[in-house]
């Protein structure tokens, strides 16, 4: 397996290369022969949690890049146990997750970039978007009508939302995360790739556990019945925004503990481009250290100064 993260193996099997025509049914939700056994892969992903830690440490004290993760996916993908999963090694104060809902009445009243660049990491911080701007040319291209709450100028009926309209938008998506990466944001986006049937098997089980009723809505069903819409939506934003700067990955989603590999193992493998380290000290700096050291061995213990 380190021979094969090394070479970065999942990066480079798993990413959607710029300009490519893209057709979801080619890509796999899941590998009937994966080059590591379940064992194998959650002790490799235990490493690579550890890797990450270490990462993120370098990431904050360098105070120079932000990370940004872009997760999205079809309903039961597995996207709440992945970030949970994958991040479990992360210190909590320096990650931010945030999951984009229905757009409230205030962030309808600005551009529909707008509550994004609100949760934004700054440097020396990683931020987490389940679910977030691709929504809309997602949600708001499979259901149109949602375009008509936004107010737009130009845009009084559906007839007036065409294809150039998605061009623009995709356009200013690739310009907003542009702007992200030439200002330090590394941006990572994940594309989780669940099988029909597997949702299928996954709403069941919500729906017959009681622990995780709370999980389904009915609107679930609706929103399944335009599996095939979605598909279409998924297919162009990722044809139309997968850039060297911000790329996406298509992770095969049926089987969990191989999600999370894939991802835990992209994740470092990418960041670990960055070849980040610790801030060199200056020779005054490295005075500082040694005078403050001798400072404190020259101090005389006593049981006072238990006490103070």
């Amino acid at each position: 397996m380190s021979e094969i993260q090394s070479h970065f193996f999942y990066s480079d099997k798993y990413r959607v290369g710029a300009g490519k025509k893209i057709q979801l049914k080619e890509w796999v939700t899941d590998e009937k022969v994966k080059v590591v056994s379940q064992e194998q892969g959650e002790q490799t992903l235990k490493s690579d949690i550890v890797r990450l830690s270490e990462i993120q440490e370098k990431l904050y004290a360098s105070n120079r890049y932000a990370v940004l993760i872009v997760i999205q996916a079809m309903d039961a993908a597995g996207k709440d146990s992945a970030i949970k999963h994958v991040m479990s090694g992360l210190n909590p104060q320096g990650v931010a997750v945030t999951p984009f809902k229905t757009p409230t009445h205030q962030e309808l009243e600005h551009d529909y970039l707008w509550r994004h660049y609100l949760a934004l990491p700054a440097k020396g911080m990683v931020g987490i978007f389940n679910r977030s701007h691709y929504e809309n040319v997602l949600v708001t291209r499979v259901h149109p009508e949602f375009i008509l709450n936004q107010n737009l100028p130009g845009i009084k009926s559906l007839s007036d939302i065409g294809e150039s309209f998605w061009e623009n938008r995709f356009g200013q998506i690739n310009h907003f995360e542009q702007n992200l990466s030439e200002n330090g944001t590394i941006i990572l986006k994940f594309f989780l790739h669940v099988s029909k049937k597997e949702q299928k098997k996954r709403f069941i089980e919500r729906i017959d556990d009681p622990a995780k009723n709370w999980k389904f809505s009915i609107n679930d069903i609706t929103e399944r019945g335009l599996w095939k819409e979605y598909r279409k939506a998924y297919e162009d934003l990722l044809e139309n925004t997968t850039t060297k700067y911000a790329p996406w990955f298509v992770v095969p989603a049926d089987d969990k503990w191989f999600t999370r590999l894939v991802i835990a193992n992209i994740i470092v493998n990418e960041l670990d481009r960055l070849d980040l380290s610790y801030p060199k000290l200056s020779d005054q700096q490295k005075a500082d250290l040694a005078n403050a050291k001798k400072t404190l061995t020259g101090e005389l213990e006593s049981p006072a100064n238990n006490t103070e």
